[in-house]
């Protein structure tokens, strides 16, 4: 089971999400996606939270507003974080996410240190978690079928961007050949109207013997 939540409106149209427990959480470690941001209350058992962006988005193109929306959530579910107040919340692009086989289950490190950045949650504001809690959805989705779909639209993208580039590539090698034939040709009739003009300059008869030989 996985809850989906909806981002306060002026933030943009996001969905957070977060699985029932931590099994789920290792469906969605495994299948998740280059946009997700992954948000968890440091050094304290809490749900794995995420929040999809848009493609070509990065944490630096997230609103305040968003990251309160997910930081306020990770904190209301955490038994521990949701306590008390002045906790951390770490986030991190779902790719950064490092999974081992001698860790426990819904247990993750981070590929990079440098990639993992914290947000001070100093208390639980309620508006926000029952603002959020009033959009919750509840789905079984299948996610492994969800990601393959995914990769499988991403690499016909890639080859018809590929192919559009060789396509680009063969009639730009083309043109300049087709330059190169003009270039050379354009060279090689001056070179011959040179010849002939040295030729007549030089040669043995003036212009007026020329005429008498035609009379």
């Amino acid at each position: 089971m996985v809850f989906y939540f909806k981002a306060r409106p002026e933030a943009g149209d996001y969905t957070i999400f977060m699985g029932l427990d931590k099994y789920e959480n290792e469906d969605l470690i495994m299948y998740g996606f280059p946009e997700d941001i992954w948000f968890h209350v440091d050094k304290m058992s809490s749900a794995h939270v995420y929040v999809r962006l848009n493609k070509g988005q990065t944490m630096d193109d997230m609103s305040e507003g968003l990251l309160e929306d997910c930081a306020q959530l990770v904190k209301a579910n955490s038994i521990q974080g949701n306590k008390v107040n002045n906790i951390d919340v770490v986030y991190t692009p779902w790719y950064n996410l490092k999974k081992s086989p001698s860790m426990d289950v819904g247990q993750v490190g981070f590929h990079n240190p440098k990639l993992v950045r914290t947000i001070k949650v100093e208390k639980r504001i309620n508006e926000i978690v029952n603002r959020l809690n009033k959009t919750k959805v509840e789905r079984k989705p299948d996610l492994k079928a969800e990601r393959e779909a995914v990769s499988a639209a991403e690499k016909t993208e890639r080859k018809v961007q590929l192919r559009d580039k060789k396509r680009r590539e063969e009639m730009e090698r083309l043109e300049k050949e087709k330059q190169a034939e003009i270039r050379s040709y354009k060279g090689l009739m001056v070179q011959e109207k040179m010849t002939s003009n040295r030729q007549i300059a030089s040669g043995s008869k003036t212009l007026q013997e020329l005429e008498e030989d035609f009379f």
